[in-house]
């Protein structure tokens, strides 16, 4: 009787066992379901923003921001070590021809920033136009900007008072293109980007890179009006041996950012 109970029991226990193993089996080699897909929901209003005139005090007209915007760049040091980085302290959103292209006697904006619109639901309207004076470019380190900076990329040390405009000081960017990133609510920017460096002639070259816009807020500050404001970050890269930089002190490419802001007041 006990010998039969016991060969019940290890047929019971291999029956159990068989089944275990083709169910796992089963398991195993079945289609798996779909992936999520990584598109995200992408949202968008239909934020239109122009400068108009730039009449203060006038709302429906956007003004540039410069106290609280900038333009950063960085690129590796000696082409593989830590990063090297500054910001240019003069810049602005003009297109920059022609006659425009000379000094002026000011510590202001020397020309109208007011060369760009921007369609939040509408990209093939959005552009804008901007430029940087190279003499400007600010480590932090006064000795290294006024001295191999200033040798290194081609141009000339900064006139007290002086904005320096001239085609060997500045380098520009124009967009030709902007389209809705497919994969998140930023757009992708095609621009000429022109620069002289260390050439006997300005060059432009066409660069690809990627606009963020910050969407409006109204913000308030003690006593002072309400107003509104909204940014836009820009990012790219270019390489700089296109445009005669042999320093080997840095790389190759050399990144930008460019963080525009504006309001309303």
């Amino acid at each position: 009787m006990k010998t039969f109970y016991n060969k019940t029991l290890i047929i019971v226990i291999t029956v159990f066992s068989a089944i275990g193993y083709l169910t796992s089996c089963t398991h195993d080699t079945a289609f798996l379901p779909p992936p999520a897909s990584n598109t995200p929901n992408i949202t968008r209003g239909n934020a239109v923003m122009l400068p108009g005139n730039m009449t203060a005090g006038n709302p429906q007209e956007w003004k540039f921001d410069k106290a609280h915007s900038s333009v950063l760049w960085s690129t590796n040091y000696v082409g593989a070590s830590g990063l090297l980085t500054g910001r240019f302290n003069q810049f602005g959103v003009h297109n920059v021809t022609g006659s425009a292209m000379t000094n002026y006697t000011t510590t202001g904006q020397p020309l109208k920033d007011s060369s760009w619109a921007f369609y939040e639901n509408e990209p093939n309207k959005t552009y804008f136009n901007g430029y940087v004076q190279i003499n400007t470019s600010n480590t932090g380190e006064p000795g290294r900007d006024a001295g191999c900076n200033i040798s290194g990329m081609g141009t000339v040390p900064i006139v007290t008072g002086v904005q320096n405009l001239t085609e060997t000081n500045i380098a520009k960017i124009q967009t030709t293109k902007v389209e809705f990133d497919p994969v998140s609510a930023d757009y992708i920017v095609t621009l000429n980007f022109t620069w002289t460096g260390k050439l006997s002639a300005p060059l432009t070259k066409t660069v690809v890179g990627r606009l963020k816009y910050i969407k409006k807020a109204t913000v308030q500050f003690g006593t002072s009006a309400a107003y509104d404001v909204f940014g836009l970050v820009l990012n790219f890269q270019f390489n700089c041996r296109d445009f005669g930089i042999t320093s080997t002190n840095v790389s190759d490419n050399i990144k930008i950012e460019c963080n525009i802001n504006f309001n309303n007041k």
